[in-house]
């Protein structure tokens, strides 16, 4: 079973206790509770607090966007910080993410630009950004598909004994999926050094957990796999982190793969296209807000002193700056080339596609040619 869940009887939600090391209202945990993990220091506290501060900002401020039509998508993380900071947080600059479409902020964390993050919801570009560059794949909307490439990529890592961790983010929907099978089961059986962070977030877009699994917990199945599973309050930031850093060494030095579940809620809709009022309640939404991963940790900051009125101004303005080059870049028409369709798609391309470039670029010729001579007359 894992490693800090007792089953039940019978049960089809996740466990009401997560391991955790800061409670709702902000205080430090001990005892059982812990699952024998400590509280990092003050100074990655805020380190932490800082990241999801600036990250809550750009998330509001791309969610204002999509509604102004800037955007044709979004898939906000609001509420869910404190789980995809806290496991990015633990990764080093060599380690790769395999994130899935909701992990944007996650992306931010790991020092993307936001107009690179956000060129594949504009409808710019397929990824944004050089994934070799800043060791992140680009972002999955296929449930599950990036964590048979995480596998892949740690397995191949292993291999040429190249000490880095592949960490990859999943929904809990994700877990209903073959894919995410298929890699739970190659990355135990070959032991890769892969971290696999799910972000229950309760809902499959509009279906209940209830109706994904009877499994007490998403994190009991690492016990049919055969690797350690953990049962993590996801919006606990401390808890987040301190987990996944201990599943990332672990990896790092030949221990295999972790399966981590962060229990947290999605508290905007699914994409701007949704309407959550048709499968959830409001006071559902009204009781996770009051379990909001920024407000916790910054009311155990500011007992311990490590958050000043300065640093916070300090942290404010930083991601008010972020989110006005956000806006900025937004608000920007891009210059888009529609040949660079083809480009990329095969180291030597084939001659059905050099056809359909050449096809499109005597469209697009002839269609600016009849465009000037309607100007000139």
């Amino acid at each position: 079973m894992s490693l800090n869940v007792e089953h039940a009887a019978v049960r089809t939600l996740p466990s009401e206790k997560p391991l955790r090391l800061l409670d709702n209202a902000g205080h430090a945990v001990g005892g059982a509770a812990t699952g024998g993990f400590s509280l990092p220091d003050a100074e990655t506290l805020l380190d932490l607090y800082r990241k999801m501060v600036v990250a809550r900002r750009f998330d509001v401020q791309v969610t204002a966007l999509t509604k102004q039509g800037r955007l044709a998508t979004y898939p906000s993380a609001y509420g869910q910080e404190g789980c995809e900071i806290g496991a990015v947080a633990a990764l080093t600059s060599d380690d790769w993410l395999f994130p899935t479409y909701r992990d944007s902020v996650a992306l931010l964390t790991r020092g993307i630009e936001p107009g690179d993050i956000l060129q594949s919801f504009r409808g710019d570009w397929h990824n944004g950004y050089d994934q070799h560059a800043h060791r992140t794949s680009a972002q999955a909307t296929p449930l599950a598909t990036q964590a048979l490439h995480a596998v892949g990529l740690s397995h191949a890592a292993r291999l040429r004994h190249d000490p880095i961790v592949a960490l990859t983010f999943l929904g809990d929907g994700a877990t209903s999926e073959g894919d995410a099978h298929e890699a739970f089961n190659f990355a135990a059986v070959w032991q890769t050094p892969t971290v696999f962070v799910v972000q229950n977030n309760q809902f499959a877009i509009s279906v209940p957990l209830a109706r994904q699994t009877r499994a007490a917990t998403l994190a009991d199945k690492a016990v049919g796999y055969g690797m350690p599973g953990y049962h993590v309050d996801g919006n606990d930031v401390a808890a987040v982190y301190a987990v996944t850093r201990a599943a990332v060494d672990r990896a790092r030095s030949g221990g295999g793969p972790t399966l981590i579940e962060g229990v947290t809620y999605r508290i905007e809709a699914h994409t701007n296209s949704d309407d959550p009022t048709r499968y959830r309640q409001a006071r559902d939404v009204e009781h996770w807000k009051r379990r909001d991963p920024i407000e916790r940790l910054e009311k155990y900051l500011v007992s311990e002193g490590a958050l000043t009125e300065a640093v916070r101004a300090e942290i404010t303005d930083a991601a008010e700056q972020l989110a006005a080059r956000t806006r900025d870049v937004m608000t920007t028409e891009a210059e888009l080339d529609p040949l660079e369709l083809f480009d990329h798609v095969y180291s030597r391309p084939r001659s059905a596609l050099l056809e359909q470039r050449a096809s499109l670029e005597a469209e697009l010729a002839a269609g600016a040619f009849a465009a000037h001579a309607g100007d000139a007359r």
